[in-house]
């Protein structure tokens, strides 16, 4: 079944083939998608082109979230190449390592900024121009984490997480009359380069594994099915959602006594 036949999408985010963005990706080209992916440098370029071309893609664009102008042009060679767009993934976050351990009372002014640029407005922006060339039906996609909680050392990140998510529900009320869907997918924590960057990374992945309803983590696989039903017309009457893919986690009040070790 292809139920994203004839479709056209951007993915903006891989990193790597352990990226959520990458797991996305390949779910939304088995199921027929024709896709477009973004880089940000040389590095990142030698990683993407190659896991683009596995999906028979070779439309591969730079872009710095953080120029405007990159924004535009991205769009621009998007509408030049393929004429109109069906849907985007925007999985793009940032934050200075350094500043996602210890307390967020010491977040720097500078990296509160650049945080939010990119892990929240870009959204914001690439929804605005990828608008342009969308039409009824088409559909957009960020990716978020938990941030109606405190996550010890997350900091600045849970703060840009829960301004994306009202983004989103802003997003989908500005393109609603146009037919065009926002949603985003709450993700619980996968191994993955950027979230190896949180302090007490492997703590955080075992403690979800051991307290979530259904007792394990999710993959980019789980993330990348999740994703392909928002992004299909089996999601046509969703929109503005954050939709959990946790194994369960976000519904759990306090953890079983069984699963806590006493000392």
């Amino acid at each position: 079944m292809s139920l994203l036949k004839g479709k056209k999408g951007l993915i903006m985010g891989v990193a790597n083939d352990r990226s959520i963005a990458w797991g996305v990706a390949k779910k939304l080209s088995e199921h027929g998608a024709e896709l477009a992916f973004t880089y940000l440098g040389d590095a990142l370029k030698k990683r993407v082109v190659p896991l683009a071309q596995s999906l028979k893609s070779d439309f591969t664009l730079s872009c710095d979230v953080e120029k405007k102008e990159d924004v535009v042009n991205t769009l621009e060679n998007v509408k030049k190449k393929w004429g109109n767009l069906d849907f985007v993934v925007h999985a793009i976050a940032f934050s200075d390592r350094s500043e996602l351990s210890g307390e967020y009372l010491n977040t720097s002014r500078e990296n509160f900024l650049k945080s939010m640029l990119i892990s929240c407005f870009s959204f914001t922006e690439i929804a605005k121009e990828a608008s342009k060339i969308m039409g009824k039906g088409s559909s957009m996609l960020t990716l978020t984490y938990e941030s109606s909680k405190v996550i010890p050392n997350y900091n600045v990140m849970g703060v840009c997480k829960a301004a994306l998510e009202t983004s989103v529900k802003y997003l989908a009320r500005d393109l609603g009359s146009k037919g065009i869907r926002v949603n985003a997918i709450s993700a619980g924590p996968i191994k993955t380069l950027a979230a190896s960057a949180i302090g007490d990374a492997k703590f955080l992945y075992k403690w979800n594994e051991d307290h979530s309803l259904l007792k394990r983590n999710v993959d980019i696989h789980d993330i990348g099915g999740s994703a392909l039903y928002l992004l299909s017309d089996l999601a046509a009457a969703v929109t503005g959602e954050i939709h959990y893919v946790d194994a369960g986690y976000n519904k759990v009040g306090m953890p079983d006594p069984k699963n806590i070790s006493s000392n």
